[in-house]
Order: C-alpha cells, then structure tokens, then sequence
C-alpha cells in the first residue's frame, strides 16, 4: 500500500495522494462514499489503477485503526 500512497510538502499541501499524482487520498474516498464505483473511478482518472484505489481504502482504515488505537490508549491511561 505505501508505495501506492505518498506524502510530500511539495504536492498539494502535504495531503496524502496517489503516488505519481495530485489526486489527494481524502478525494478518492469521498468519491467513493458517496457512491462512485471503483469503475467510474478508473474511467474518470485513466491514471489510476485498481490497486491504487484499493491502496486509498488501505490507507483511510489504517488512519481509523490508528484513531482507535490512540483513543483506547488514551482511556487506559486516563
């Protein structure tokens, strides 16, 4: 998944995006939840692969898994 994913200061203000793009994670996920499919996806941004919107849906639950984990943390401790 990372190597799909990469975060630079130089593009698009440090957001997480495709590697090799400016499409930013945060809008292939919106696109999605508000229902394109991963096909319309590929028609739209021909520079995407499959594997790349899969590296997004990758990358938004590991930043959940990642909230969780300091939430329970933060529970446990306090």
């Amino acid at each position: 998944m990372r190597p799909r994913i990469a975060i630079q200061s130089s593009v698009c203000h440090g957001q997480a995006c495709v590697t090799g793009t400016r499409i930013p994670v945060h809008q292939i996920l919106g696109m999605l939840t508000n229902g394109d499919t991963v096909e319309t996806l590929l028609q739209d941004y021909p520079q995407l692969t499959r594997e790349d919107v899969m590296a997004c849906l990758a990358y938004g639950a590991e930043l959940a898994r990642d909230e969780f984990d300091a939430v329970e943390l933060a529970t446990a401790q306090g």
